[in-house]
């Protein structure tokens, strides 16, 4: 390309970048917007139906959108696949993590024409899209924004099903939709309440006009960044709060102490630990207790396992009613209810009551497992578990048994993760 051509499309791309930048009535949403690290797949319509000029429109408000979205190494990342006969992916997850970049790929999107095969295209997207070999971040919400001019050509109900699955979070916007003497054309006229990852009106988007899409911008970006009503990228896996209560009394010594720690990191190892995934905390007690670190002091699987291992060992007398009062108001203070999870691991008789405090930890929507080892008591290690009493107790003679229960604690957690959301 010659120098002066190059200046044309580099003068061409800042036009239409700052033509799509950020408004100031926007940016307050930026704050907000700041911890949107979902990958999200715009899958766009680009059949007969929606013809070249609201194609044009369609590709001007997805500019918007992904203005919007700030996308960035950290922040959401944003791929596109266009949806006709047969799906065409257009671009990865990771292929633009710079705005310019992205907003120039979008500008060059080439209408297809074709049928509106939009069930071809979730599912090609469902399959293809999210792998780490294609850029899918593992912890990381997975969210699909489907936009259709009308309907759908061909049947959504096994792609949604398989995206469903596979804990993405289909949202259809739907332009234009059927007028009532169109509506006999349409194949499935349920084909919207099929397609979402829900059907309780959040994931359904309805823009009356492609004329009108600019007010629907930040109302569609803040639902695509909300980590709270994303429901199917919500596993046990990258959603719980796992507290781990350590007894560090003289009876554990030294080098079983250091099993229970390898036995804790084998546990943490299963989990999608991240900033915006699951996350780890830790106490370990004798007659005191003491906060070796918290739910958010660490944002990486390699660094909350590196802090477990490194905890050195107390030595001195077994409260474990004290420390489950203190784990519970410490640990726990700041998360919401139905993911807390506290792990307790003992090797003794507790010299304080532990029903009480259990009692309160479990009011209070902490999910308790009891690990008991050689002396501790099994009616103890019951009054602290959750109901059911047998599903929720381990007990093993020695340290190096400890290893065989990682497996039933994790399927456990994820049981009674399942059963309360």
């Amino acid at each position: 390309m010659s120098s002066y051509a190059h200046g044309i499309q580099s003068q061409a791309l800042t036009h239409w970048t700052a033509s799509f930048s950020l408004t100031s009535r926007w940016s307050h949403l930026v704050h907000s917007l700041i911890d949107c690290q979902m990958d999200i797949a715009m899958v766009i319509d680009s059949s007969n139906n929606i013809g070249q000029r609201r194609f044009n429109l369609q590709k001007n408000f997805v500019a918007k959108l992904a203005a919007m979205l700030r996308v960035g190494q950290i922040g959401p990342h944003i791929g596109l696949v266009q949806a006709s006969d047969s799906p065409r992916t257009e671009f990865l997850l990771t292929n633009y993590t710079q705005p310019k970049e992205l907003l120039f790929a979008i500008k060059e999107l080439a209408y297809l024409g074709g049928d509106t095969n939009t069930g071809k295209a979730i599912m090609h997207t469902a399959e293809t899209f999210y792998t780490q070999e294609n850029g899918g971040r593992r912890g990381h919400p997975r969210v699909m924004m489907v936009l259709i001019d009308g309907w759908p050509s061909d049947d959504l109900d096994q792609a949604a099903m398989l995206a469903r699955e596979s804990g993405i979070n289909v949202f259809l916007v739907s332009v234009a939709k059927p007028a009532p003497e169109e509506l006999a054309m349409v194949r499935d006229k349920e084909f919207m309440k099929k397609a979402v990852c829900k059907d309780n009106g959040f994931f359904s988007y309805l823009i009356p006009s492609w004329f009108s899409t600019t007010k629907h911008v930040k109302p569609l970006t803040q639902r695509l960044c909300s980590l709270d009503g994303l429901l199917c990228s919500k596993t046990c896996y990258n959603s719980v709060n796992i507290g781990f209560l350590i007894d560090g009394s003289s009876s554990v010594g030294d080098g079983n102490f250091q099993l229970v720690l390898d036995f804790l990191a084998g546990i943490a190892r299963s989990f999608d630990i991240s900033d915006v995934g699951a996350r780890i905390g830790a106490v370990q007690f004798t007659y005191d207790q003491r906060l070796e670190f918290g739910l958010y002091d660490h944002s990486t699987k390699d660094d909350a396992i590196n802090a477990l291992r490194r905890i050195p060992y107390m030595s001195g007398g077994t409260a474990t009613g004290a420390a489950i009062s203190y784990t519970t108001q410490n640990l726990f203070r700041r998360t919401g209810p139905g993911r807390n999870f506290l792990i307790v691991v003992t090797d003794g008789q507790s010299y304080d009551d532990v029903i009480s405090p259990a009692v309160a930890a479990r009011k209070q929507g902490i999910t308790m497992y009891s690990v008991g080892v050689a002396w501790a008591p099994l009616e103890d290690l019951k009054a602290m578990a959750s109901e059911p009493k047998d599903s929720h107790t381990f007990f093993t003679r020695e340290f190096t048994g400890l290893a065989e229960f990682i497996p039933a604690l994790v399927r456990g957690i994820c049981r009674d993760f399942t059963e309360n959301n």
